[in-house]
């Protein structure tokens, strides 16, 4: 009887030392995890610079404009004071891809008077300028309309 008695006691020493042990091992796995950088948390801010310094050639940039472009401005990104106005666009069928014309413009106003073909389409360089849209173009029709108005009253009277 002391002999079962003892066997059930050695039995269970070791089995609250190992759950004690591995209790130990747990919390210091733990803390060491609270303590160290993960290497995971630094992967979602990596990849996130990297998307945004994708560049975009001239398709990738007006697929997001109205009517793929046509009658907005896209500057290649080392052009200060250069752009042109979309006047047609010709996709291949990948939609990436194809060949444009515009208007070159430079400080908003038009350089030439007839649409040529925009060289360098492909490259990874262009933006889209939101400060030389098609605002820039409607008020000087509305100030020009209310002058021939005023114009014609006078005449009139």
């Amino acid at each position: 009887m002391a002999t079962a008695s003892l066997s059930s006691r050695v039995h269970t020493i070791p089995t609250s030392s190992s759950s004690s042990s591995s209790l130990l091992r747990f919390s210091f796995n733990f803390i060491r995890t609270l303590t160290t950088a993960s290497p995971s948390s630094q992967n979602p801010n990596n990849t996130k610079s990297k998307r945004n310094n994708k560049k975009k050639n001239l398709f990738e940039v007006a697929q997001f404009l109205p009517n793929w472009g046509i009658g907005y401005h896209l500057a290649k990104t080392h052009w200060s004071e250069v752009s042109y106005e979309i006047t047609k666009i010709n996709l291949y069928k990948d939609g990436k891809h194809g060949k444009a014309w515009g208007l070159a413009h430079k400080n908003g106003t038009p350089i030439e008077d007839a649409p040529r073909k925009i060289s360098g389409v492909h490259k990874r360089c262009w933006r889209y300028l939101r400060n030389v849209g098609k605002a820039s173009a409607s008020p000087p029709n509305l100030t020009s309309s209310t002058d021939s108005g005023l114009k014609v009253e006078a005449q009139a009277s």
